[in-house]
């Protein structure tokens, strides 16, 4: 079987920078009230319990440190969500939702050392 697209329904987001094959995707909890992420969020994983909520800056949880890219939209408003996260590969910088307090450069170094790499695009 052979998947297909046509021209109307296939928008390309450019969050992928690199080869895809050598994404590496698990799957993760996002518990309620993280409403509306977008593919390309990104991720820091609470310390107590392990899911996985948009990272911001001033969270005091371990959400703080950016540790994956979440790999497509989650709406979750009043229960716990399953999800894909991508916790190796490049991405396009642009593509990316950073939380409060977050920019490429502020976290790219520590993404780095996780084998997520930031990519930005010159002249796009």
């Amino acid at each position: 079987m052979h998947a297909s697209f046509s021209k109307d329904a296939y928008a390309p987001d450019n969050l992928i920078a690199g080869n895809a094959d050598l994404l590496i995707s698990r799957k993760v909890t996002i518990p309620s009230g993280q409403t509306n992420l977008k593919r390309g969020a990104l991720m820091g994983k609470i310390t107590s319990g392990g899911k996985y909520v948009l990272s911001l800056s001033a969270a005091t949880d371990g959400s703080q440190t950016p540790d994956a890219v979440l790999a497509h939209d989650v709406g979750t408003t009043t229960a716990d969500t399953e999800a894909l996260i991508y916790v190796r590969g490049d991405f396009q910088s642009a593509a990316i939702t950073f939380g409060a307090a977050h920019t490429a450069a502020s976290v790219r170094e520590g993404l780095r050392a996780k084998g997520i790499n930031l990519i930005d695009t010159f002249g796009a």
